[in-house]
């Protein structure tokens, strides 16, 4: 379907001035020239200038940042893994803004013991970047099985945590596709804050809150006896 500049606007509540900038800078794609002066947008255009407005006003993200994102997607905009990109950065933990090691310059930085470290990539309970980035988080990780192992508790809860870490984001990777494939141009921002929430409020609220609410309840017990 095709829009003119007003039903543009219309659509998606940002100006015609804005919208135009977005062209000029390159997040949009020139419209349809149609014939002299007239010209005609897609629905691309809509799904875009949502997503751009979006990623502005809900996660402070710059037009910078929005350029590189959206630099190499795909045709397939609403299903395009490059539109998450703002997703794995911040589910790395903000790694990113960290120092950065060589798997060979993270062990002699930290002074680590080469089997444990091995142990833990096999086990999934450390995960650096791509593989092959490690950072402060990794080290903060070794340190805590370290205090395991020192007073002698197994660390078995971390293996536990592995388990159900896969499980979930399987789930969430299911969502995502589910949320692609009941897209239509009324509903895409809602269809992104689903994703967003989720994420990054709703998961922790209920993790947390059950993590309370059973140790509230050992306590309750325990006050009984």
């Amino acid at each position: 379907m095709d829009y003119k500049m007003s039903e543009l606007v219309a659509k998606t509540n940002v100006p015609k001035s804005t919208i135009l900038y977005y062209i000029k800078e390159g997040l949009l794609p020139e419209a349809k020239k149609v014939k002299v002066n007239v010209h005609r947008y897609s629905q691309e255009h809509v799904e875009l200038i949502k997503y751009i407005k979006y990623m502005q006003e809900s996660m402070g993200s710059s037009i910078d940042e929005i350029k590189i994102i959206l630099k190499n997607k795909n045709n397939s905009f609403s299903s395009s893994y490059t539109m998450l990109e703002p997703l794995m950065n911040t589910l790395s933990g903000g790694a990113s803004g960290l120092e950065q090691y060589t798997k060979a310059e993270f062990i002699e930085f930290f002074d680590l013991k080469k089997i444990l470290l091995e142990k833990l990539l096999q086990d999934e309970i450390l995960q650096p970047l791509n593989g092959t980035i490690y950072t402060q988080q990794e080290a903060t990780i070794i340190n805590l099985v370290e205090h395991f192992i020192d007073v002698g508790v197994d660390y078995e809860i971390l293996n536990e945590y592995v388990k159900h870490a896969k499980i979930i984001s399987q789930l969430e990777q299911q969502m995502q596709k589910g949320l692609c494939s009941v897209k239509n141009e009324d509903n895409f921002s809602t269809l992104w804050k689903i994703m967003f929430d989720t994420l990054f409020n709703a998961k922790e609220y209920i993790f947390n809150r059950t993590t309370h609410n059973v140790l509230h309840q050992s306590l309750q017990e325990e006050l009984k006896e």
